[in-house]
């Protein structure tokens, strides 16, 4: 059994032989919700003789589930498994609250590292396995000084803003965020103390910024009134028709870019009515409704970049995103629900589209919007694959009108006013200080030898 543990051990410090990058300067990146990281500097972290004795024993007694913990957390970002748990969480939320749930996953992990940054480069505390040849590395070498430990700091974020929209899962994420927690310690590169040090920071940190963004979703009642007017939509129980009030991040105000009405559909019908579908324009529709294109998409170019292996610039973009699709939504509904623009199969009722129609107006597309916003955000991290994010904007927005749920002005204009949201957002992420930032080489740190 240890002798298979050394070999898959073997194995993956083999293959995670490109080190992850310093970012010395990320401590003084500009941040969304609280001042500063420097404001949430901790004390200094705590002797190293007891600690080094303990990451020495727990390697000592790795289990082969111990290892699959320490693959399962080491994989990608920080915050990678937990980006796509709260995602998922909002998707599926019906409350309203989700949307802020998401914005704080995003905003809060990215403030939190920054000011993890701030501590790391004040102390630089060594890495377990550069304080004692007795410890081994389990995983990629982070070039980063150890306290406090950037995983914590992540799943400490999760953890508390999952608890507290989601408090049934409060129990399961809690002792998710100790598994991630402990699997860094057994991986030798995190003491006890740096864990428990960046477990408390993001916990700090959201905590903080739930409390920042608390009055975000409308306290407005709908009154339940539906237009009744000709051309407009007439479904029931519309989505979240109130989301149009709710507080913004980037824009000055959900209606910031609200388009004009929408037109006469009329010719736009006869557009859907003779449209011939294609086993090709079939799976686009169906691709676009089924997947998180969007999500799948970032994740593979952080991992072609190698940016899954810097935790400041991971973060940063994940951030970004995070309030792209908090703003984009509250955008998109304002427009939605000031024109209640109806559907095709409502302006048609004999029309039968490709699949389910949503419950709410049509005008302008929500997946266009999406993924206008998508296009201009993607294109600024990774300017080379402009051409890429181009297509897969209008691939998206052309599968809600192959899918027959959309006239093609709603995709137009949606396209048209995701760009404008992204672009509000590449404004505020150029004056973050990030920008330009050279990689530098790693000061001395400090063994405790």
């Amino acid at each position: 059994m240890k002798r298979n543990l050394l070999l898959i051990a073997l194995a993956m410090t083999l293959v995670c032989q490109c080190a992850a990058q310093m970012e010395p300067g990320a401590g003084r990146w500009k941040t969304w919700f609280i001042t500063s990281g420097a404001d949430h500097r901790l004390p200094p972290p705590p002797s190293d003789k007891n600690e080094i004795a303990k990451v020495i024993a727990t390697q000592q007694t790795l289990t082969s589930q111990d290892i699959q913990q320490i693959e399962y957390w080491g994989a990608g970002a920080p915050g990678y498994r937990w980006y796509d748990m709260m995602f998922d969480l909002w998707m599926t939320d019906a409350s309203g609250n989700g949307a802020v749930a998401n914005l704080l996953m995003g905003t809060a992990s990215y403030d939190a590292t920054v000011a993890a940054w701030d501590t790391k480069y004040a102390y630089n505390r060594a890495r377990p396995f550069n304080a004692s040849n007795k410890i081994g590395v389990y995983g990629v070498k982070p070039e980063s000084p150890s306290y406090p430990c950037e995983h914590s700091v992540v799943a400490g974020v999760a953890a508390t803003l999952i608890s507290h929209f989601y408090p049934a899962l409060k129990d399961s994420v809690t002792r998710m965020a100790q598994r991630q927690m402990n699997s860094r310690i057994a991986a030798g590169v995190a003491y006890p103390g740096d864990t428990q040090a960046g477990f408390d920071l993001g916990k700090k940190i959201a905590e903080l910024e739930i409390e920042r963004t608390k009055d975000f979703i409308t306290k407005k009642q709908w009154d339940g009134k539906i237009p009744d007017k000709p051309g407009l939509w007439n479904g029931k129980n519309p989505m979240s028709p109130m989301a149009r009030y709710n507080k913004t991040v980037v824009l000055d105000s959900a209606g910031q870019f609200r388009p004009g009405p929408p037109p006469d559909f009329t010719k736009e019908m006869d557009e859907l009515r003779n449209y011939k579908q294609t086993f090709r324009s079939r799976a686009n529709a169906f691709h676009y409704a089924s997947l998180s294109t969007n999500d799948d998409l970032l994740s593979r170019k952080l991992f072609e970049y190698n940016l899954h292996l810097n935790a400041p610039r991971a973060a940063r973009i994940h951030a970004s995103i995070a309030v792209m699709y908090y703003d984009a939504f509250t955008a998109c509904w304002d427009a939605k629900y000031t024109y209640w623009g109806i559907r095709p199969d409502q302006f048609d009722p004999s029309y039968k589209p490709l699949m389910g129609t949503p419950p709410f107006p049509g005008y302008p597309s929500g997946h266009a919007t999406m993924s206008g916003a998508m296009e201009v955000l993607f294109s600024y991290f990774f300017p080379n694959e402009k051409a890429l994010f181009k297509q897969v904007a209008k691939d998206g927005a052309e599968s809600r009108f192959q899918a027959g749920i959309h006239f093609r002005t709603d995709n137009e204009v949606g396209l048209d006013l995701g760009r404008k949201v992204a672009g509000k957002i590449v404004e505020r992420i150029k004056a973050d200080g990030a920008d330009g930032e050279m990689k530098m080489s790693s000061p001395k740190l400090k063994t405790g030898k």
